[in-house]
């Protein structure tokens, strides 16, 4: 079993911010997924799915950002002997607007998303997808940029890089960590 996670915050007024660019693609990728069911259980928004002979569980976690970790370490604890990998898919402002990165253990660059992850599971031993959605300009706070929405000019390369990552997604799925790092990286 694989154990994706989008991180971002639930509700309208985030909906098209850069800290949710972990929903839109896992969104994304849910929509090329042919049999799923979707419920809502471990304070997150659940879809259950196979691909590539890999049964899926696609996680939104409903806990806000700084919080993910409590809804991923519900669904983790629960399914912990099933789960072969697991993926974090998220916002990075250290990397380019629209570049992808994948990523498995480190450090979490300060997001606090991958924090709470990391310290409710008690390891940093998880893969990531890493989309770059750039740095702040000028004096501009890096929590309250990634609160914001996309410009008019970077909405379409929003959707190229957002199908881009479901591709690569496919390629983790089914070839692995290292294979998609190496093609994707």
């Amino acid at each position: 079993m694989v154990l994706i996670i989008g991180l971002g915050n639930p509700g309208k007024d985030y909906e098209f911010t850069r800290h949710n660019i972990g929903f839109k693609i896992i969104d994304k990728f849910a929509e090329s997924l042919e049999k799923k069911s979707c419920y809502r259980k471990f304070n997150s928004t659940v879809t259950e799915s196979s691909y590539d002979g890999k049964k899926l569980i696609l996680l939104k976690p409903q806990t806000y950002m700084n919080s993910s970790g409590t809804a991923v370490a519900m669904c983790y604890n629960f399914l912990r002997k099933q789960i072969n990998s697991m993926l974090v898919i998220h916002d990075d402002i250290d990397i380019g607007f629209g570049e992808i990165r994948l990523k498995t253990g480190g450090g979490t660059g300060g997001h606090k998303g991958l924090e709470s992850i990391a310290d409710k599971l008690g390891n940093y031993d998880f893969d990531r997808l890493r989309f770059g959605v750039g740095r702040p300009p000028g004096r501009q706070d890096a929590a309250d940029y990634v609160l914001d929405g996309f410009g008019k000019n970077e909405r379409e390369e929003v959707e190229i890089g957002v199908q881009r990552s479901t591709d690569i997604i496919r390629d983790y799925l089914t070839e692995g960590i290292e294979y998609a790092i190496n093609k994707y990286n």
